[in-house]
């Protein structure tokens, strides 16, 4: 499929009253790209139909309409990412949505997941920021085979992080830690104790809020635990 069917495709599900709906309910809009107003689920079923086209996604990013972004992080070949593109596109993100999208659907997929975690943890910018976290909660789920260590290891980004009491980024520093805490049981007890130290020991307004969302999640009674890597936990 070509970039111009795909962008007439697109414009085929234009709806202004859906961009005002998503801003309204959701918080999500864009200053820099024309929104058409299309749900994720449209999106989905014309990135079904296109595939996997790495030279097609990049060209959607490329164009100035929000919802060509967002399906470019859907038909994007996971293992065809770069540093460089990670760096080019995580400057575009405007709100948590795309942010998100690429997090999820390529970043935490991809053969470099973690390369510009703990540089953008550092980020000055909202939703890079988030991007770093974002990453986190979705390799949680994503690599079935990591070891124990490698999560226990963002917990000083955690720490450092949960100062920032940007909306964005705190629900993000959460994510990333009740996510590494629903990995596995051994990890989960891991994250309770860090959650309880911020709570005990740093008394911002961030880091409460971090620390009892991912309190009330994890002590939860019926709690949904993974097995990963189930080479140990199914062994």
């Amino acid at each position: 499929m070509k970039l111009e069917d795909v962008i007439q495709a697109l414009h085929l599900f234009a709806d202004q009253s859906k961009v005002n709906f998503k801003k309204e309910k959701y918080n999500i809009s864009s200053g820099e790209a024309q929104v058409l107003g299309i749900y994720q689920k449209d999106i989905k079923a014309i990135a079904k139909e296109i595939g996997k086209n790495k030279i097609l996604a990049i060209d959607l990013f490329n164009t100035n309409i929000y919802e060509a972004k967002l399906l470019c992080s859907k038909i994007f070949p996971a293992k065809e990412l770069t540093p460089q593109l990670m760096d080019e596109w995580v400057a575009h993100f405007d709100n948590w949505e795309i942010c998100d999208s690429f997090c999820m659907e390529v970043f935490a997929k991809s053969h470099i997941p973690l390369v510009k975690v703990e540089q953008w943890s550092k980020s000055d910018h909202e939703f890079t920021k988030r991007a770093a976290f974002a990453t986190i909660a979705a390799y949680c789920m994503a690599d079935k085979k990591a070891s124990n260590e490698k999560f226990i290891a963002f917990f000083p980004l955690i720490e450092q992080a949960s100062d920032d009491n940007r909306i964005y980024v705190r629900k993000a520093v959460s994510w990333a830690l009740r996510n590494i805490g629903k990995r596995n049981i051994d990890l989960k007890p891991k994250a309770i104790e860090l959650a309880q130290k911020m709570k005990e020991e740093n008394p911002s307004k961030a880091a409460q809020w971090i620390s009892n969302d991912v309190l009330k999640e994890l002590t939860k009674p019926h709690i949904r635990i993974s097995d990963y890597p189930r080479s140990i936990y199914r062994a």
